[in-house]
């Protein structure tokens, strides 16, 4: 009985409960998600905050609070499928908060009734919280006050903005926003490293094709397809001065050898190891160069000076930097893709891959030991999230958090750096920039009528004057688009500009139309972008949108901006 292996475990409750999110991001990025505290700041009619909240309770955050001083009136129960007749007279915050916590026992809510103005007033109101999500309309000294905090604790901010059947949101990320775990297409994470083998891969290749012209079909049609590549790579060096091909031109001509080597007169009719090296070598026979924001992020000052203050990933990213300027190359990933070969020898292969990956990793580690001594760093960087960083190497991202625009009562609004770059799309025909200036100018109108506001809600357009207050947000919203493109410098026919002006007082009069009002379609939707979104920048995988994202619910279109 002791010689017997222990008996297979199945699955926990817990993973059974979560396997297809875990399959998406993993135990880590679950653990993430059960340390995170989310606060909803939830003002007007609450719909899409509530959405995004519930997109996710589901998946498991840890902790939730929402707050929100409103009473739940008749007007509510016509748009938030979340309250019923009942909760009639009572806080909104408390209802929904409750039946929130109804679609996952796992996940504890809170919620505030204070009205938003006297809660952030006081002293580390904010400090609890890993996440905050603003739900429109709020004033803008509230909002800039929320931005100062994301500067200064580098805690991720969403405004979130839902309005008859647009919305958009914005992400205020901190200055610097490292991905290690990208998650990118597979078809481009094989790093097969046929144009610079090691030893160890040559004699793999050397071996198993041996005495290629002479194998019976059966070894013939079962010899990998990377030996094979290395096997004619070898051969086209010993014709061309010992260069590999170097253009399209080349590479063709290449691949037309490789093919013309397949035998036809077997029992099969051809061979699929040698399809295979065929639709490999136009993407395989590349240099193994890291991509441009892989270089840039070896360029940046976090990268190039460090101090025992510096994040384990720019000490990692140093150590893997000192790797790639030593060899040309970044760390092995050590993955092979499927193939056509005997198992014998896939696995050989496999073992051969990963023990160059094992190699590369153990160098990475040890200049990160060597960083940590001499930085005199307090505590360990530990080796998986290294190994982490060396099979994700060639698609880190470094994502640059900007603040969102917070419109203030009667200031210009200023673009900045994006000016250009953004003017610049004002003329394609499905641009919806008009669209995000008309939001801009909603908000103004909101700051302009601060005073008005009623126990700390905001007054918005459209709720008592429908036809004033299209004219005066659609007078502000040109009045920002001839800013925009002053600003920019930019060029746009007056026929085309004519175009825009009408596209954007379009826009505008359909947020006033609204009066506030959200649709709840609308708002679901968005909701599920937005904890998406959110749940990217919670695990850190996956890319985040950078920095905005606009929806036409009318034409069913989006657009992502930088601003």
């Amino acid at each position: 009985m002791a010689d017997l292996p222990p008996p297979v475990q199945g699955p926990t409750a817990k993973e059974k409960k979560y396997d297809r999110q875990l399959r998406l991001w993993g135990t880590t990025g679950q653990a993430a998600l059960e340390n995170s505290h989310i606060l909803l700041i939830n003002s007007g009619p609450g719909v899409v905050g509530l959405e995004t909240l519930k997109n996710l309770v589901l998946p498991g955050i840890g902790n939730f609070t929402i707050q929100d001083s409103a009473v739940v009136s008749e007007a509510d129960l016509g748009v938030n499928f979340f309250l019923e007749e009942e909760h009639l007279g009572g806080f909104r915050a408390e209802r929904t908060c409750a039946l929130l916590k109804e679609l996952n026992p796992d996940v504890q809510g809170n919620f505030i009734t204070e009205p938003i103005e006297p809660f952030l007033n006081k002293p580390n109101a904010l400090d609890p919280y890993t996440l905050v999500i603003v739900a429109a309309p709020i004033q803008p000294a509230l909002l800039m006050k929320l931005s100062a905090h994301a500067d200064a604790s580098l805690i991720p901010i969403f405004y979130v903005h839902s309005v008859g059947f647009y919305s958009h949101f914005s992400i205020h990320l901190p200055p610097t926003f490292p991905i290690v775990d990208t998650h990118p297409d597979p078809e481009t994470i094989s790093d097969l490293r046929l144009l610079k083998p090691w030893k160890e891969l040559l004699d793999f290749a050397t071996e198993k094709t041996n005495g290629l012209d002479t194998m019976d079909h059966e070894d013939h049609g079962h010899v990998p397809y990377i030996a094979l590549l290395l096997h004619f790579l070898e051969e086209w060096k010993k014709g061309h001065d010992g260069q590999v091909p170097q253009n399209y031109k080349e590479k063709t001509a290449f691949r037309d050898i490789v093919s013309k080597a397949a035998r036809t007169n077997n029992a099969e009719g051809g061979e699929e190891n040698f399809d295979e090296a065929v639709a490999a070598v136009l993407k395989s026979l590349n240099p193994p160069e890291p991509a441009g924001s892989v270089r840039d992020i070896f360029k940046t000052k976090e990268c190039l000076a460090l101090s025992a203050e510096s994040a384990s990933f720019w000490v990692i990213a140093h150590a893997i930097r000192l790797f790639y300027t030593k060899y040309g190359v970044l760390p092995l990933p050590g993955s092979v893709p499927d193939m056509k070969a005997r198992s014998a020898d896939y696995i050989q292969l496999q073992n051969v891959y990963k023990s160059k990956a094992r190699k590369d990793l153990a160098e990475v580690v040890e200049s990160v030991r060597f960083l940590e001594r001499s930085l005199k760093r307090s505590t360990p960087i530990e080796e998986k999230d290294v190994e982490a960083f060396c099979k994700n190497a060639a698609h880190i991202k470094l994502v640059r958090g900007r603040p969102f625009h917070v419109v203030q009562a009667s200031e210009s609004l200023k673009w900045g750096d994006r000016a250009k770059s953004i003017a610049q799309t004002l003329a394609f025909p499905d641009s919806l920039i008009p669209l995000y200036i008309a939001f801009l100018a909603w908000d103004e109108y909101v700051a302009t009528h601060a005073k008005d506001a009623l126990g700390g809600v905001p007054k918005v357009p459209g709720e008592t004057d429908v036809e004033t207050d299209t004219e005066k947000v659609t007078g502000v919203a040109i009045k920002f688009l001839n800013d925009l493109v002053k600003e920019a410098a930019a060029h746009i026919e007056e026929d085309e500009l004519y175009i825009i002006k009408a596209q954007t007082g379009e826009f505008a009069q359909e947020l006033v139309r609204a009066g506030g009002a959200e649709l709840h379609n609308i708002s679901a939707l968005t909701g599920g972008l937005v904890s998406q979104e959110v749940i990217k920048v919670i695990t850190e995988q996956y890319v985040p949108v950078d920095n905005t994202c606009i929806f036409d619910g009318v034409k069913s279109r989006s657009a992502v901006i930088r601003v």
